[in-house]
């Protein structure tokens, strides 16, 4: 089976940038989209950000507009977070997942939707706090 790990949590304050890492390994399941998806202690689990294997538009959720990118790395099965402009209101803990979406373009409308994605990270933690 795919395992994936994550990696980068950190503290920082706020304003400060982290750049999370998630790869793949091992198995040989079949997946068109990557995502982030952050849960808070208390709240539920949300979509974060996600981006299909070809490439091309991503899902972001409103909050990290502007903030966040979602890049890839099909070479290394890996695909990465970078979070600009935290606020302790990103503070999660963050988790990548990797789902089959048909079609494949909608990994861009509805990465944000857990119960799409199949397989999960252990997660890291991300602290934002003066």
């Amino acid at each position: 089976q795919v395992h994936l790990g994550e990696s980068g949590g950190d503290s920082v304050v706020p304003g400060g940038s982290l750049r999370l890492s998630c790869s793949a390994s091992g198995g040989s399941e079949s997946y068109n989209c990557m995502a982030w998806f952050r849960q808070a202690p208390g709240k539920e689990r949300e979509g974060v950000a996600a981006i299909g294997t070809g490439g091309g538009s991503a899902y972001y959720r409103d909050s990290v507009k502007g903030r966040f990118t979602i890049s890839q790395d099909n070479a290394k099965n890996a695909w990465y977070l970078q979070m600009n402009n935290l606020k302790p209101e990103d503070s999660a803990m963050y988790y990548c997942a990797v789902g089959l979406l048909s079609p494949a373009p909608h990994c861009a409308i509805r990465g944000g939707i857990p119960s799409l994605f199949y397989l999960w990270g252990q997660g890291t933690q991300v602290t934002v706090s003066s």
